[in-house]
């Protein structure tokens, strides 16, 4: 890692939010990689992290990234399996470990932010309901915002997705200025 690389995604899947796919302040990571054309009618969708990394170990020195932003997997697998479209897209939580999955995510982003920082969260409430989430990952958001569904995805498990703020404030000791 460089000093010009100071924003992580730390689970990058294909992308899709990023205005700049190759940001150059960016590093892009997932545990998966895929070519594109991966998805049939999705000729363009690729998956191509600059690191293959799974995001519960995250393999840099605490403090390193000033915006970290995570979207990791919302579809807890059941029936499924591996031929569904969201699923191939963005990955799926296992049924039994999902919780403990996030937990470890939230706290190893949380660890590899800077004082200050600032941690970029979405989260659809497909499988799990934020109020579920914000249990699991026992950190206050700052602020957020629910986007609602289209009917398409609405009709495929989708009801809304949320966009969360957190900022990685230290905690003030007896006399201390924070700044």
């Amino acid at each position: 890692m460089t000093n010009d690389k100071f924003i992580l995604d730390a689970c990058c899947g294909p992308r899709m939010f990023w205005f700049n796919k190759h940001h150059p302040n960016a590093l892009y990571i997932d545990n998966r990689k895929e070519e594109k054309g991966f998805i049939d009618n999705r000729k363009n969708t690729e998956i191509q992290p600059d690191f293959l990394m799974d995001f519960r170990k995250l393999e840099f020195p605490d403090k390193s990234f000033k915006l970290v932003v995570w979207d990791p997997p919302h579809i807890i697998q059941k029936e499924t399996g591996g031929n569904f479209i969201l699923g191939k897209v963005f990955g799926l939580l296992n049924p039994e470990t999902w919780k403990e999955d996030l937990k470890q995510g939230f706290n190893e982003c949380w660890r590899v932010l800077e004082d200050f920082g600032v941690l970029v969260f979405k989260w659809s409430d497909s499988s799990a309901s934020l109020k579920e989430i914000l249990e699991v990952i026992e950190k206050e958001p700052l602020f957020g915002q629910k986007t609602r569904s289209s009917t398409r995805h609405f009709k495929m498990g989708l009801k809304g997705t949320y966009w969360i703020c957190f900022m990685k404030i230290p905690e003030k000791k007896s006399g201390e200025k924070l700044i």
